[in-house]
């Protein structure tokens, strides 16, 4: 008797699951587990989100040019964030456990409300309660991420890992497209750029996830935080490495691996 389709999720979780779990890298998942579009990988990123335990909101992945470069998808994927992976401004990271060892400079919103049904931008962006000025440090349990296709991506929770979140800004600016990036590796200047990397203004990217949940059949909730994606190049870290990400007037934010 063939298994169902939410059989086959469950068993693909069970293999992601374990990897994020052991820190194992897997080669990919069987043929008859992997997902060929993406309500499959959807479906398995729920049941690892059932696995993970809380979450707090979402990320999303490949919003610029820079980071669909990095996981060779042209596409942006929703991603959830969970407390496991939540860290303060100023704290540490344990780089062993780490796989893709890249670090980017993000905008991150906090919803006052929840969204609609049938969310427009007006509606989106009127439920922003406030902002914080974030480093992803994005992880896959995937060894070949690169080349995993966009709807294994999304099983994998859109190369979810860590978010460093600084505190939340008192305003949110109207010109974050403007306003310039710039991430500090020991002390180097690294990469630079600004908000409009990211789909010509994080807000875009925000309004997108919103529309995107709904298709997905998921949405929106007051108190969740979402991060918007790289607003300059991804670049690679090592142990031992401070990183400190420059929002200019904005302030900023920093971490270091050890």
């Amino acid at each position: 008797m063939p298994l169902t389709a939410e059989t086959l999720a469950d068993r693909a979780a069970d293999l992601l699951w374990t990897a994020w779990t052991t820190g194992e890298v897997l080669d990919g998942l069987p043929e008859d587990l992997h997902p060929h579009d993406h309500e499959a990988g959807w479906a398995i990123q729920r049941r690892v989100a059932e696995r993970a335990g809380a979450s707090y909101g979402w990320k999303i992945a490949a919003t610029s040019a820079p980071s669909q470069a990095v996981i060779g998808i042209g596409t942006p994927l929703p991603g959830r964030l969970f407390e496991s992976g939540r860290v303060a401004s100023g704290d540490r990271i344990p780089f062993a456990g780490l796989h893709m060892r890249a670090v980017e400079a993000e905008y991150a919103f906090r919803l006052a409300r929840d969204i609609g049904p049938e969310p427009t931008r007006e509606e989106v962006l009127a439920a922003i309660g406030g902002m914080h000025l974030a480093i992803e440090v994005p992880d896959s349990r995937l060894a070949d991420y690169a080349h995993a296709g966009s709807s294994l991506l999304l099983a994998d929770v859109a190369c979810a890992g860590h978010l460093v979140l600084g505190p939340e800004l008192s305003a949110v600016p109207d010109d974050l497209a403007t306003i310039g990036t710039a991430l500090w590796i020991n002390g180097e200047r690294t990469a630079e750029g600004d908000g409009a990397v990211v789909m010509g203004d994080p807000r875009t990217a925000l309004v997108w996830l919103a529309e995107e949940l709904v298709h997905l059949g998921s949405g929106l909730k007051a108190g969740e935080i979402v991060t918007t994606g790289s607003t300059t190049k991804v670049p690679s870290i090592q142990a031992g490495d401070h990183v400190r990400a420059d929002f200019g007037p904005l302030g900023q934010v920093d971490v270091t691996f050890t």
